[in-house]
């Protein structure tokens, strides 16, 4: 029998453990940026660098229920655009961990991603097109800052959810485009959080699979949550919950 001490040390850890698989689940399905909600609450709970190792496969395997799901709706034009930068930023990410303390660097995130939400709310508000969609380096800035954060912390959905609401995706084109992409970025990361810096392994993965069941539970609650919005009422909900998940950047 696997000795899970050494990681779980209370109830508690095993509630973080659920409630963050829960919305690992609803966040591939539609329900973007909830993931990040739960990203303090679990490097409380496992150690800031080893929540990253403990996360990563819960985020494996529910790509997999969001691409199967949702396999035809990405825009992959959108991903060739991003994905080159965010292998990049993979690079940026462990040449800068050596350097920033963690929680400088979360906070100096937190700026960049608020001025980007900002102009893109105004952008809204005024009911004009985002000109600077159309410029060659827009997605690849996109990709390298979300394969910066998503390397740091798993902390990439706002990214990604700024950059689809900017371009005005549709409804289940968002949740397709962001599906593949993470897909790739988050199997990219594994050999990393592996070999580079030995977050994950048999201890890790067994805790991961007792809490494979409320991925599930979550992935159903995410496609049943996106059938009932409507599209203006998608972007707003998602657009909310993105706001909240920058803000909890600051906070913790």
């Amino acid at each position: 029998m696997t000795d899970f001490s050494a990681y779980i040390e209370s109830e508690w850890v095993w509630a973080v453990l659920f409630l963050t698989a829960l919305f690992v689940g609803m966040s591939k399905t539609g329900v973007q940026g909830l993931t990040l909600l739960t990203v303090p609450f679990l490097a409380m709970a496992f150690g800031a660098k080893q929540s990253t190792g403990v996360m990563l496969p819960l985020l494996c395997f529910a790509d997999l229920i969001g691409v199967g799901y949702y396999r035809r709706r990405a825009e992959w034009g959108y991903i060739v655009r991003l994905l080159p930068a965010a292998v990049a930023g993979f690079g940026v990410a462990l040449w800068v961990d050596n350097l920033v303390p963690a929680a400088q660097f979360k906070h100096l995130l937190g700026a960049c991603l608020a001025l980007v939400m900002a102009v893109m709310l105004w952008s809204q508000w005024k009911g004009k097109e985002n000109v600077l969609s159309d410029r060659w380096w827009y997605g690849p800035l996109f990709g390298l800052l979300g394969g910066f954060t998503t390397m740091i912390g798993n902390a990439a959905g706002p990214v990604l959810a700024i950059f689809l609401l900017s371009v005005k995706m549709p409804k289940l084109a968002f949740v397709g485009t962001n599906a593949w992409f993470f897909l790739c970025v988050n199997y990219l990361k594994l050999p990393l959080q592996v070999f580079a810096w030995h977050n994950i392994n048999l201890t890790t993965l067994a805790i991961d699979v007792c809490a494979i069941p409320f991925v599930i539970i979550g992935a159903v609650l995410g496609v049943h949550i996106v059938k009932i919005l409507p599209e203006r009422e998608f972007r707003i909900f998602t657009t909310a919950v993105t706001i909240v998940s920058v803000a909890m950047m600051f906070l913790f």
